[in-house]
């Protein structure tokens, strides 16, 4: 299974791409988009370059599933808004080329990356770079982005028995729909 990570960021988002078979993980690639060298007030294009970014990932990657971090909000509530204009761009761009969205927080990447939820970023990218055996670290972002791509990996497989299964004594009948595959990685 092919599976694509984002970290979402109006100024700089990063995509991880990582295939996974059984417990082997083997990095595919990893990068940024960056919407800097755009007036800050032009919002609508920078939503466009996220939106066509992603688009040009999962077309030359071609993953089979996609997980993005969960935003909360932060100190400043117009950032928050902002950053909340930026995931849905991702989000809706990556339903666009039918790909199952899964949802991760940041804590949930953590603990499945590091085995803590209070890992700093140096320690985010370092572990990164041990599971799948990387020459050197990857910027913050991709980091980030892998670490999704790893915690759906890990978690995915779970959270779809969990989602197939119907209450306490499922029938494991799979659901199908966006919605399912929307909220595979949420925690309840």
């Amino acid at each position: 299974m092919r599976i694509v990570g984002i970290d979402p960021g109006l100024r700089t988002t990063g995509f991880g791409v990582v295939d996974s078979d059984g417990g082997t993980l083997r990095y595919v690639a990893s990068g940024t988009i960056s919407t800097q060298h755009l007036d800050t007030r032009a919002l609508p294009e920078r939503l466009k370059v996220l939106f066509d970014g992603i688009g040009e990932v999962v077309a030359r990657y071609r993953p089979d599933c996609a997980s993005i971090e969960i935003v909360f909000v932060n100190v400043n509530p117009q950032s928050t808004l902002l950053l909340g204009q930026a995931r849905g761009a991702l989000i809706t761009a990556l339903v666009t080329h039918n790909l199952p969205v899964a949802e991760y927080t940041a804590l949930q990447l953590k603990q499945a990356v590091a085995g803590h939820g209070r890992a700093q970023k140096s320690q985010i990218q370092e572990m990164v770079r041990r599971l799948l055996g990387l020459n050197g670290l990857p910027s913050s972002d991709a980091a980030d982005a892998l670490g999704l791509a790893i915690t759906h990996a890990h978690a995915g497989k779970a959270m779809a028995r969990l989602a197939a299964a119907d209450g306490l004594g499922g029938t494991g009948t799979v659901r199908t729909g966006a919605k399912a595959s929307y909220r595979a990685g949420r925690s309840r």
